[in-house]
């Protein structure tokens, strides 16, 4: 422990200004699908093509984004490429959010949260697909948590940024209601996204998100999902405790990583539906001096990250390289890396930025694409790393919760 230091990064810029704000919002090399669920018709954006058995990457945005607004910063990041080489990635539009989209006939019953997590399973099967590892931001990260309770043999891995498992309680719900009478759709989104602090510094990231709400997406369409939203049932997760409900606790079943930033609005409620999950699959990731999106602002410093690989296994302490090989958003990049390691989809010489400490464990490193289960690639994966040195795996918390 006495080797790693903490890094100071040089500053904070968005990731979108209006010089790149029109190519971060691009989507390359994609093929564009509308497909017919039980529940009406949802838009999805194919990048590469499927390889093999792997998962695709499924993403879904937050209330007042789509894809592109959501993710496209992020998987246009060069750093990215390395990760999507072995991944296609599927971007799910919520009904009537897509750039373009018309507005919904007048009378239009938008689906609820748990009907929005339901059409997932019909993206699926219509695009060929198995399974998934989910990128979710806010109401997204609602409904793949709401997909994989259901259909656990679909998810893979869930990677959760500003999560809320919780049901809008009716103070909210009255607060919601009047800040509806006197504030414009456009700030109540802004609010959700950004803490007060970055509302009043980050002008810059603010005005091209204001833009883009305001003239980009369908102002009625956006009203139906933002209520959609507000109207979510609770997850009803519990953590599974050894001896008493471990086997009929209602938790996610996959490997999950929740991402906050310490200046977001959602930080209590990410650290709620922590304190609900598997603490031998979950880690919390808190991302210092960072906003409401994670995926588009640089961080300005870090500690060491340690990393749990999922069930008993031992997890990784890893320590960062200077600041100048940390292009904005760099950071969550390779805590994804490390995340889709753990679940032995990557091999370790593709991890370049972050350094692992030395290890006394003897788990192995495999290098082939193979079929593996889910408690394989839970347990001892391709790519799994072992214990760092000096660590007393007795006296260490199954629940990572990382700082960075």
């Amino acid at each position: 422990m006495d080797e790693l230091q903490d890094v100071q990064l040089t500053e904070i810029k968005p990731l979108l200004n209006d010089k790149n704000a029109a190519r971060n919002f691009q989507d390359f090399d994609c093929q564009e699908h509308d497909i017919e669920t039980a529940f009406g018709v949802v838009h999805v954006t194919m990048r590469g093509t499927p390889k093999g058995n792997r998962p695709v990457i499924l993403t879904y945005h937050d209330i007042g984004l789509n894809h592109k607004s959501c993710f496209n910063a992020f998987f246009n990041f060069e750093d990215m490429q390395e990760i999507t080489q072995h991944f296609a990635v599927c971007h799910v539009d919520a009904p009537g959010q897509q750039e373009g989209a018309p507005p919904f006939p007048s009378g239009y019953q938008y689906p609820s949260m748990d009907e929005l997590a339901e059409m997932l399973p019909a993206v699926l099967t219509h695009l060929n697909l198995k399974s998934f590892i989910g990128i979710g931001l806010g109401a997204g990260a609602y409904v793949l948590s709401r997909c994989a309770l259901s259909h656990p043999d679909l998810v893979e891995g869930l990677v959760l940024i500003n999560v809320d498992p919780c049901a809008k309680g009716w103070i909210d719900w009255a607060a919601s209601k009047f800040s509806g009478w006197t504030t414009n759709i456009v700030d109540i989104v802004l609010a959700h996204h950004f803490g007060h602090e970055e509302l009043q510094a980050n002008l810059d990231l603010i005005q091209t998100y204001r833009l883009h709400i305001a003239q980009d997406i369908n102002q009625d369409n956006l009203q139906l999902f933002l209520t959609s939203y507000n109207s979510r049932k609770d997850l009803e997760i519990e953590r599974p405790v050894v001896g008493v409900n471990e086997t009929i606790a209602k938790t996610l079943k996959c490997p999950a990583l929740l991402v906050v930033g310490d200046n977001s609005p959602a930080v209590e409620a990410v650290v709620e539906c922590n304190s609900r999950l598997d603490p031998t699959k979950t880690t919390l990731l808190k991302m210092a001096d960072c906003g409401g999106l994670p995926q588009v602002v640089q961080v300005r410093h870090t500690l060491a990250l340690p990393w749990h690989l999922g069930g008993t296994e031992p997890f990784v302490l890893l320590a960062l390289k200077p600041p100048s090989l940390f292009p904005q958003p760099g950071k969550l990049t390779e805590a994804f890396k490390y995340f889709v390691q753990g679940m032995g989809y990557m091999p370790a010489a593709s991890m370049t930025r972050l350094m692992r400490s030395r290890s006394h464990s003897s788990s192995s490193v495999g290098s082939g694409e193979s079929s593996r289960s889910r408690s394989h690639a839970s347990t001892h994966g391709e790519g799994s790393v072992g214990t760092p040195e000096g660590i007393d795996l007795q006296a260490a918390p199954q629940t990572m919760e990382v700082s960075c």
